[in-house]
Formats: C-alpha cells, sequence, structure tokens
C-alpha cells in the first residue's frame, strides 16, 4: 500500500509507512486499556497494574505519529488511511481481546516486532551514505516536541529520534509478547520498570542532563 521497500526506499514511501503504522500501533493499547478498566469497574476488583502499562502504550505510539507529524505532512489519502486504520483496527482488537485476550496480546507483539524491523531498516538507511534517506534525513534536525519528549540535546537530529521510536518498539513488542503468556488476573511485571524510568526521567531533568541515544554525529563519537 505504501510502496515500502528494504533497500534504497523513496522517502515518500517511509513516510507514509510510518503514518500508517503508528496509526495501527496507537490503538490495541488503548483499547486493552478500555476493557480492562471495564472489568475491573464491574466485578469491584483491581486490575494488578495493567492499565497504566496499556496506556502508557498507547499514549508512546501516539506521541510517534505526532512526532513523525512535526517532520512531513499528511495528505488526504494519507489521512483516509488513518481513519480506516481506526475504524477496521478499534473493532477487531475489541473482539478479540473480549474472546481471548492473550492472542490478542500477541498480535500486537507480532505487529510491533513489524514495527522494529521497520525501523531498524530505516535508520541503517539513513546512516548509509548513497541512500535516499541519507540525503534527505542524515542532517534532518529533531523536532522540539521529540526533543521534550525523550529529552535529547539540543543539537539532535531527527536520526536520534528515530533510534528512540526504536526503542520504544522493541519495549512494547517484549511488553505484549510476555502479556499474551500471562493470565489476566497476573499482576503486572512490569510497574517497577515504570518506577525507574521515572526516577531516571527525574534525575536526568533536575540534573539538565539529556539522554545519551544518538547517531554519532550528535554524540561526537567513531562508528565502532
Amino acid at each position: 500500500i505504501t510502496g515500502y521497500k528494504a533497500e534504497n526506499t523513496p522517502v515518500r514511501a517511509v513516510e507514509w509507512r510510518l503514518i500508517v503504522l503508528e496509526s495501527f500501533a496507537g490503538v490495541p493499547g488503548f483499547v486493552a486499556a478500555m476493557f480492562r478498566h471495564f472489568r475491573s469497574l464491574r466485578s469491584l476488583t483491581r486490575d494488578h497494574g495493567w492499565i497504566h502499562t496499556l496506556l502508557e502504550e498507547a499514549e508512546n505510539e501516539r506521541m510517534h505519529l505526532l512526532t513523525c507529524m512535526k517532520v512531513f505532512k499528511a495528505g488526504p489519502i494519507t489521512r483516509m488511511l488513518v481513519i480506516s486504520a481506526q475504524v477496521i483496527m478499534t473493532p477487531f482488537v475489541g473482539a478479540l481481546y473480549i474472546v481471548k485476550p492473550g492472542a490478542a496480546h500477541r498480535f500486537v507483539g507480532y505487529l510491533e516486532e513489524t514495527a522494529c524491523l521497520t525501523y531498524a531498516n530505516i535508520i541503517h538507511q539513513v546512516e548509509t551514505s548513497g541512500t535516499p534517506l541519507h540525503a534527505e534525513w542524515s542532517d534532518l534536525a529533531a523536532p522540539n516536541i521529540a526533543k521534550t519528549y525523550w529529552k535529547l540535546s539540543d543539537e539532535a537530529k531527527f536520526v536520534d529520534v528515530l533510534k528512540c521510536m526504536f526503542a520504544d518498539e522493541c519495549n512494547h513488542r517484549d511488553v505484549n509478547h510476555t502479556f499474551a503468556t500471562m493470565s489476566s488476573d497476573d499482576p503486572n511485571p512490569f510497574v517497577y520498570k515504570h518506577q525507574e524510568d521515572a526516577l531516571r526521567a527525574w534525575r536526568l531533568e533536575a540534573d539538565g542532563a539529556t539522554t545519551d541515544l544518538g547517531c554519532e554525529k550528535t554524540l561526537g563519537t567513531k562508528a565502532r
């Protein structure tokens, strides 16, 4: 649909791919959190920490999309694809979550694996001389929304942002594959990770520091 290919990918095809991919990825977490929220209310019982992780995933995917929108624009056809993604994904994920929650999380895990492969390939092309993506994005500055959200330095490039998004997708992949193996009443094993991440973010802000995830140009280091 998007014209994406693994080698010498046209820039426009990558833009389409990211917009459509993030539009799909932003749906399951929110739908799953909604069903678990209603279930907790109906049963008058605790959720054991799942809702927070699922909402964090949905919010993170939405930030990916908003970041992309600061770098490139969506035309009428792209916007129709985004609407179609919501129309298709919302009832599908909702129905699957009602019937078999574990299968829904497994499906999302595989969707996130696709995202991981996409981001890894895009980053490789951006950092490889002679590719269309290298010509367009190698020196492209990171948008301010990304610098604030991921606590990047003022000199951060868009490829740094792509690496952060890649790391996020890897985390979502692992979380959903883990949830797929668990009972719905099991405690969320990622609660303490949220606390550790929050503490790390607070320390970065308090010290006026930034994350060290970046490209060689940003970090001033040589390739290993």
